[in-house]
């Protein structure tokens, strides 16, 4: 089996891959202190109560946006599963795409391998919403080749933000409002109001600007764990894809062995 490994900005997200399905999947704070001792401790008793071993890990791949985080999944992979990781965009795991941008060697990995993962699973113009630490809008052409974005506040970040700064709001849940009022008759409600409908209406809004400038049919492609919140309120989406980094990270590998 392949162990898929994407560090991000909040989490560490660990998944057991084969043949293209995911078994297992587990995520970790992402702390660049964290050795690979304790990330080996952590991932052993997980793999443990899916009742798998450690052996069971033929090769890594990895895909990070916290460059301080690196050293120690490498560690982790050459010391407790005995294989060297793979790591995304480098040799022999390059991106295998055009990258059309300004500054190309700027684009987080997480992004690049969304792109390559939506090109294989669905045809045409792509737009990849990835709703995480920042909430990420990817457009890439027909021909799989990445032409830009946008880059946008989180929603857990916008909301903690909001509270850190105004003494008198209480933290809440994020979660979509009790009724489709746009109307709050309390803070509370206020507050789900301004942050759910808000970011339905930043998703809409931004997707149809990249619409228009594409100028072509477009699919709306959504990642994250907050997709299947949204999707109840919006039509924008085409197709949610909750594997798609690591349905990447596992693509790019198996091309990687099969030249």
């Amino acid at each position: 089996m392949l162990l898929a490994i994407d560090a991000g900005n909040t989490n560490v997200v660990f998944a057991l891959v084969e043949d293209g399905t995911v078994r297992a999947r587990w995520r970790i704070a992402t702390d660049p202190r964290r050795t690979a001792d304790e990330y080996a401790v952590w991932l052993s008793q997980l793999l443990a109560l899916e009742g798998y071993d450690r052996s069971v890990v033929q090769g890594v791949i990895v895909a990070t946006v916290v460059p301080r985080a690196l050293h120690n999944l490498q560690v982790l992979s050459s010391k407790y599963f005995r294989t060297e990781a793979l790591i995304a965009g480098r040799a022999p795991v390059e991106w295998g795409i055009a990258i059309d941008v300004d500054e190309p060697a700027s684009l987080g990995a997480d992004r690049a391998v969304n792109t390559i993962a939506a090109h294989a699973l669905h045809a045409g113009d792509l737009i990849v919403i990835d709703f995480g630490t920042a909430t990420t809008f990817d457009v890439s052409d027909y021909t799989g080749a990445y032409k830009g974005g946008i880059i946008a506040p989180g929603i857990n970040l916008s909301l903690d933000a909001l509270v850190t700064a105004a003494a008198k709001l209480p933290r809440i849940a994020i979660e979509a409002p009790a009724t489709a009022s746009v109307i709050g008759r309390n803070t509370v409600d206020q507050m789900h109001i301004g942050i759910y409908w808000g970011y339905i209406a930043m998703i809409e809004g931004l997707v149809a600007r990249l619409k228009a400038e594409v100028g072509r049919p477009v699919k709306v492609i959504a990642t994250g764990g907050l997709a299947d919140l949204f999707k109840q309120h919006t039509t924008v989406f085409d197709a949610i894809e909750p594997d798609l980094t690591i349905q990447g990270l596992a693509m790019m590998w198996d091309k990687a062995h099969i030249r």
